[in-house]
């Protein structure tokens, strides 16, 4: 089985020495440089590249330089998808982004963790679990999402938080590490006032 087959199916995986994952990792990385060199009034070529990048794009999407990924391939974003700056997507397993997540910035996605036993670590071995988020996610700066994680749909993340476990729809969850602070209700949307034309 390749190394990346392995990968893919949750096992222990050698991402350092396999020709085949380096070669994407590098062509992802030139493709990253690309998209972060382009002026911020070229929308139309960070568009055309990061369409080359994300494995599949559902609609429109802003993703604001810098941003980062090991393959891209394993990426999906759903439509009205908005990350901010430096965001960081290691994909070696799969990412899926429901519809309207907004991300705030710095950060991290992380699919990818090394082996717990030093033997294995020191060969190199890695494992790579998937990461989901639902429909309507929020975000907030500095966040860390670790592997295997799922996040519920209509769900906010606090700034700073460490996500290593599910986090369920509809909720307010913040920390290190990440749990549940509240559920999301009619009521918070009289939080703010929304400017109404007189």
């Amino acid at each position: 089985m390749k190394e990346w087959d392995k990968a893919q199916a949750g096992c222990l995986y050698n991402a350092n020495n396999d020709r085949e994952i380096i070669e994407s990792r590098i062509k992802c990385a030139d493709l990253c440089y690309e998209f972060n060199q382009c002026k911020p009034s070229d929308i139309e070529k960070q568009i055309e590249i990061m369409k080359k990048i994300i494995g599949c794009v559902k609609g429109s999407f802003v993703i604001t330089a810098p941003f980062y990924c090991d393959y891209g391939s394993n990426i999906t974003i759903g439509d009205n998808f908005y990350a901010n700056h430096n965001c960081t997507i290691l994909d070696g397993a799969k990412v899926t982004f429901g519809n309207n997540v907004f991300i705030g910035p710095n950060v991290v996605f992380t699919t990818a963790g090394h082996a717990i036993d030093s033997e294995q670590r020191a060969k190199g071995l890695e494992i790579a679990l998937p990461i989901t988020v639902g429909d309507d996610v929020w975000i907030g700066a500095n966040v860390s999402v670790l592997p295997g994680v799922s996040i519920g749909s209509n769900t906010i993340i606090g700034a700073g938080s460490v996500v290593n476990k599910d986090i369920p729809d509809g909720v307010i969850a913040a920390g290190v590490p990440c749990k549940v602070i509240r559920r999301i209700t009619e009521e918070d949307k009289q939080k703010y006032s929304e400017y109404i034309e007189m």
